[in-house]
């Protein structure tokens, strides 16, 4: 009887589990509603010294590339990135990903991060001075640069500078790595008779509709290591609240979206106040991520400088922890949602990248993880076969217990208990390997979800991206009638085997005594070979190939047992005489 709570316990266990996951794979978000009694409310700048609002809305969307060409810029090449910084206010509004492209065919068109005002998704970074004194004139987002000529490039950095025609001259120098940093130096000269006070900011801003996935295994949105503390907010969290803001020493802040990042790194030794804010302006939702420095007094003839740094590309898990360990930047991998499993999750995508290092496939990095897997929980999988084994080889016993106290539960469980207890069997043995399987199994699922360097990477076949359902279905006969079935029918070929191989290690399992159990057990490689169709392939993979692994050890354990017949002997058969 326990047996068989303990069957029911399991299968209980996996379908939530698995059906958890199912509800968790990202939907599609439903546009957001703008709230009319907010409209045309810009964010309204702290009182000073503080950071400044972004700029107005265009009143007219217009092409990106209408809207670049309308504008004096300073061009960015590096390996990378490409695009240009808007000499009108001197903002970073323009860049293109080179080696990333929204579809896996070559000539797919590159991933765009940032976008000017005035184009369809605004998205940009800007730097700059605010004085304690409001009537000290700075360099605002109307301002216009005046620049050295040439492109931003890892070699050459780009010189920028603005005078304010009553003393204070404002300079700015960009540098760029080979990958996605940005280094930001300003310098302010005093010409003036009298001391002037400025403070420091750096705004990073978006507009419209942010497309987020709608699931509980990812954050989109708002980011940042502010505090000493992860801080993640939603987009639908700042609606109608006021701005969050902290004071902190070091740390960094940001958007991030699934595969993408912009951030903002102060410098890491000076206090700074951050702020994520929200607005609408125009009936477009616009969020704000900024923070403001100490105070820079700057003596009549003096000279002060400051210099900070921002982050705009993909977040690559070694080049996040590079940055991280040269720069002094907390938490910088954090804007990878690891999530709470951190402590396993990241493991697993380092393993898997290490091996991807030397065998240049992550399908194979995959299996080989699951061979790595199996060996490190050989001695529990061995104990738990073995009791299987047993479990299986006292069900004859078993039946005739129930049939000598069927009516009699309590003697019929003290019987089955000292029965298991004289043979040294374990009614909860089966458990074990699902028990073992399923922390991995969520830990991979959200490896090949939030890291970029699943994203797009093929295995064998028909299998292009590991990160991406099965793309066949039995329906179309794997592709050989060509017709694109309906969502519910696609059941490629990668969660049909692994439903087989799911079905040939029950097979080997104890079977329920129960009639309604064995069907129920019957039906689960049908369920759970529907529910994975929809699941990232690799984790297909991993599940399916880990099912042949257990199986084979479960066979050879068995056999050793004497649970499973003896194989025939090749020979001639022997006809009766004739009389």
């Amino acid at each position: 009887m326990d047996q068989q709570k303990n069957l029911i316990l399991a299968i209980v266990v996996s379908a939530a589990i698995l059906f958890g996951f199912q509800y968790f794979i990202p939907k599609s978000t439903p546009p957001v509603t703008p709230d009319a009694t907010q409209a045309g409310q810009p964010i309204a700048a702290p009182t000073a010294p503080g950071a400044p609002a972004a700029t107005a809305a265009a009143s007219k969307i217009q092409p990106r590339e209408t809207v670049i060409a309308g504008t004096p810029r300073l061009t960015i090449d590096t390996p990378r990135l490409s695009g240009s910084i808007n000499l009108v206010g001197g903002k970073i509004d323009d860049l293109t990903l080179k080696n990333y492209r929204e579809e896996p065919p070559a000539d797919s068109p590159q991933i765009v991060l940032l976008a000017p005002e005035g184009s369809e998704h605004p998205y940009s970074m800007q730097f700059g001075w605010v004085a304690a004194d409001p009537a000290t004139k700075t360099p605002g987002p109307d301002a216009k640069w005046t620049a050295t000529a040439g492109s931003l490039t890892p070699e050459h950095p780009i010189e920028m500078s603005w005078d304010n025609g009553a003393g204070l001259t404002f300079k700015r120098q960009i540098n760029v790595d080979h990958d996605y940093m940005f280094t930001v130096t300003q310098t302010v000269t005093n010409a003036t008779d009298k001391k002037v006070s400025l403070y420091p900011y750096a705004l990073d801003a978006r507009e419209g509709e942010v497309p987020v996935s709608s699931t509980y295994l990812l954050h989109e949105g708002p980011i940042g290591v502010v505090d000493g503390s992860l801080k993640e907010i939603k987009y639908s969290a700042l609606k109608g609240e006021k701005p969050v803001e902290t004071d902190t020493t070091s740390g960094w802040l940001g958007f991030t979206d699934k595969y993408w990042l912009t951030a903002l790194i102060p410098d890491q030794k000076e206090a700074i106040k951050t702020r994520f804010a929200f607005a609408q302006r125009g009936g477009s939702d616009l969020y704000q991520i900024d923070y403001r420095g100490a105070e820079h007094p700057i003596e009549a003839g003096a000279t002060t400088t400051e210099t900070s740094r921002f982050f705009a590309g993909a977040k690559e898990v070694a080049l996040l922890d590079r940055y991280e360990s040269e720069l002094g930047i907390p938490r910088f991998d954090r804007a990878i949602d690891f999530g709470y499993f951190y402590f396993l999750t990241k493991p697993i995508f380092l393993t898997l990248d290490f091996f991807y290092a030397h065998i240049g496939n992550f399908g194979l990095s995959i299996m080989l993880l699951t061979v790595l897997i199996k060996i490190i929980f050989f001695p529990l999988a061995n104990k738990s076969y073995t009791a299987m084994s047993k479990m299986k080889l006292l069900q004859p016993e078993m039946a005739k217990l129930r049939e000598q106290y069927g009516e009699d539960k309590a003697k019929l469980n003290q019987e089955m208990m000292a029965l298991y207890k004289r043979v040294g069997a374990n009614p909860m043995a089966g458990c074990l390997p699902i028990a073992i399987q399923i922390p991995v199994f969520f830990a991979l699922y959200k490896t090949l979800y939030v890291t970029i360097e699943m994203r797009q990477a093929p295995f064998y076949g028909w299998i292009h991206d590991l990160s991406a359902p099965d793309p066949t279905s039995f329906a179309n006969l794997f592709g050989l009638i060509h017709f694109t079935p309906p969502t519910i029918l696609m059941i490629g070929a990668w969660p049909i085997i692994m439903g087989i191989t799911m079905f040939l290690q029950q097979r080997l399992n104890p079977q329920p005594p129960d009639p309604i159990q064995a069907k129920m057990f019957l039906a689960l490689p049908f369920i759970f070979t529907y529910m994975l169709a929809q699941f990232a392939s690799g984790l297909v993979i991993y599940w399916a190939w880990n099912n042949l692994l257990s199986i084979t050890q479960q066979w050879v354990i068995m056999r050793r047992a004497g649970t499973l017949p003896p194989p025939k002997k090749p020979g001639k058969s022997i006809k009766p005489a004739k009389t």
